[in-house]
């Protein structure tokens, strides 16, 4: 106990070691946390919290196996008062946006961790939201905006592979002149000038990821 209040549980999910002992570490130092558990892929984040149900699950976004979004979706599925803080180096708008509709309270920067952790923790479990002011600006940036298809994601992954329109409609089973159809769409909707621009773009706002 802390005071008249009980410590916060939670539990570390990240693929890295270092990573996670980093987290480990500066939660440890908190006299009102507590670290229950960790875990470094999101099959383990479900099965951790099926067995500790945590306060808080803080939730790094890529993993192997399943990524930190499918785990999300997976345990706001059962359990849906879940405080889960999604842990990320992307700043980008449509990965924070998927994560926040999975039920993320908390979107942090890698990079702002020991600015920003504690306290998001904290105000996560007191039932409140934080986003980073820099995603936010992203998310207000491109609020209204057209979304890619799920066809359009896909030719895009092709086109960040170096893909011909020839080649990325023989991987879809579609003609070249469709292929090139979807790529002119996308470069509209990214307000890209080429395809490596909408690569460029495409990564940095988390659409794919390589």
């Amino acid at each position: 106990m802390f005071g008249n209040k009980a410590l916060i549980s939670i539990v570390a999910v990240d693929d890295h070691p270092v990573f996670r002992a980093g987290l480990i570490s500066l939660v440890a130092n908190e006299r009102d946390l507590r670290v229950v558990g960790e875990a470094a892929n999101g099959r383990e984040a479900l099965a951790q919290y099926r067995a500790l149900r945590p306060d808080v699950m803080l939730l790094d976004i890529q993993m192997p196996e399943m990524n930190g979004i499918e785990a999300l979706i997976a345990i706001r599925a059962e359990f849906l008062a879940a405080r889960i803080i999604v842990l990320t180096t992307y700043t980008g708008d449509v990965l924070a946006q998927r994560a926040l509709t999975a039920g993320a309270q908390g979107y942090v920067l890698k990079g702002m961790i020991r600015k920003d952790l504690l306290e998001t923790i904290r105000a996560v479990h007191l039932g409140m939201k934080r986003v980073h002011s820099d995603v936010a600006a992203q998310l207000a940036n491109h609020m209204g905006e057209d979304e890619l298809s799920e066809r359009e994601v896909q030719v895009l992954r092709l086109v960040a592979g170096g893909n011909s329109n020839k080649r990325i409609g023989g991987f879809l089973c579609i003609s070249e002149e469709t292929a090139k159809g979807h790529v002119k769409n996308i470069l509209a909707k990214l307000n890209a000038t080429d395809r490596t621009h909408a690569v460029t773009l495409a990564l940095a706002r988390g659409i794919i990821t390589l």
